[in-house]
C-alpha cells in the first residue's frame, strides 16, 4: 500500500508534458496525464523517474462542437520526467524540484493531402518544462500541494513553420513557439486505499509565436485532471477526467480569433505494483469538445525510484 501511495504522489507532483491542439496549436499541459497520482503529495526524499506513454486519436471539433470531416490526428507523446524530493522543509511544506523533456510524433491527414506527396509524420522535441519549487502540506488525509511550472519556448518545430510557408512531412509542429507560466494547485484525500484527487492549472502565455508578419498570442487556460481511485492490495482502479476551458481568444496581429476552446472527457484507470516500479494505465473519451481536438486518449505511466 505505501508503495502504490508513493508511486500516486511521485507522479502527482510532477504534473507534466505537452498536449494536442487547443489554443493555437497544443494545450500546454497534456489534458488527462495526471489522472490516476495524489496531485497534491510529494514523495518521501529522494530521486524518482517517471515516463508517460501517451497515444491519442483525435478530430478537430469546430465553435459548434461538431467533428471536422478530413481532420484525422494520431499522437504519440513520450514524457520523461525526473523529480528530486529534497527532504527540506518551507514553510511546514516538503519541497521537490522537477524537469520534464517531452518528445513526441503527429500524423495529420491534412498534411498528409496539401499537395506535397504526403507521408509519414513529425518527430520533434516538445517545450521543455521546468518546476523550479513545489509545496506540500500535510493535513490528516488531506494533501494540499502548490507550485509552478516554466514552459521554455525551445520546441523542435512550431506553428510558425507553417506561417513561414514551411513544411512538415505529414505532420503537425512539435510544441508551442512561446513561453509559458503555469501556476499548480493539487489537492488529495487519502484514506484505507481510496484517492480522491484534483490537479490545477493555470497555463498563461507570456510570449507570442512569431514569423514574417505573423505574431500569435494564445489564451490563457484552465486545465484539470480528476481522479477517484481505489487500492486494493496491489491492485488499484477507478475512473479519471480532465477538462480544458480557455478564458479567453487567440489573437493573430492583435486581432481576435474567436476560438476559444473546451474540451472535457473521462474514462477507466486501472494500476498494479511490480516490486519498486508502479504501472497505471488511463484511458479517456471525449464528451464534449469545441475549438479543440477531442478523441480517445491512452496513457501507460511507469514510475521508478532511482
Amino acid at each position: 500500500m505505501k508503495k502504490i501511495i508513493c508511486a500516486m504522489a511521485i507522479g502527482g507532483a510532477v504534473a507534466l508534458a505537452g498536449g494536442a491542439s487547443a489554443t493555437e496549436l497544443w494545450d500546454v499541459q497534456l489534458p488527462g496525464v495526471t489522472e490516476g497520482l495524489a496531485n497534491g503529495v510529494i514523495p518521501p526524499p529522494g530521486v524518482y523517474g517517471v515516463w508517460n506513454s501517451y497515444w491519442a486519436s483525435y478530430h478537430v471539433y469546430n465553435s459548434s462542437a461538431n467533428q471536422i470531416h478530413g481532420t484525422n490526428l494520431s499522437a504519440l507523446v513520450q514524457v520523461p520526467i525526473v523529480l528530486w524530493s529534497t527532504g527540506y522543509k518551507i514553510l511546514g511544506a516538503d519541497y521537490a524540484v522537477a524537469i520534464a523533456q517531452p518528445f513526441d510524433y503527429t500524423s495529420y491527414a491534412p498534411q498528409q493531402n496539401n499537395g506535397h506527396g504526403g507521408g509519414g509524420g513529425n518527430w520533434g522535441l516538445y517545450n521543455t518544462a521546468v518546476i523550479p519549487g513545489q509545496l506540500s502540506w500535510t493535513l490528516g488525509d488531506f494533501h494540499v500541494l502548490t507550485g509552478l511550472t516554466v514552459w521554455v519556448g525551445d520546441a523542435t518545430s512550431s506553428p510558425a513553420v507553417l506561417a513561414g510557408g514551411g513544411w512538415l512531412k505529414g505532420g503537425l509542429p512539435s510544441g508551442n513557439g512561446y513561453w509559458s507560466i503555469q501556476p499548480d494547485l493539487g489537492l488529495s484525500w487519502l484514506h484505507d486505499g481510496w484517492n480522491i484527487s484534483a490537479g490545477m492549472h493555470i497555463a498563461v502565455p507570456v510570449s507570442s509565436t512569431t514569423s514574417t508578419n505573423y505574431n500569435y498570442r494564445s489564451g490563457t487556460e484552465y486545465l484539470a485532471d480528476y481522479t477517484v481511485t481505489k487500492t486494493i492490495g496491489k491492485w488499484t482502479v477507478g475512473v479519471g477526467a480532465y477538462q480544458v476551458n480557455q478564458f479567453n481568444s487567440d489573437t493573430n496581429n492583435g486581432h481576435d480569433v474567436h476560438n476559444i476552446a473546451a474540451r472535457f472527457g473521462l474514462g477507466p484507470i486501472v494500476g498494479y505494483q511490480f516490486g519498486g516500479i508502479n504501472i497505471q494505465a488511463t484511458v479517456n473519451q471525449s464528451v464534449y469538445t469545441r475549438n479543440d481536438v477531442g478523441g480517445t486518449f491512452a496513457n501507460v505511466r511507469f514510475i521508478v525510484p532511482f
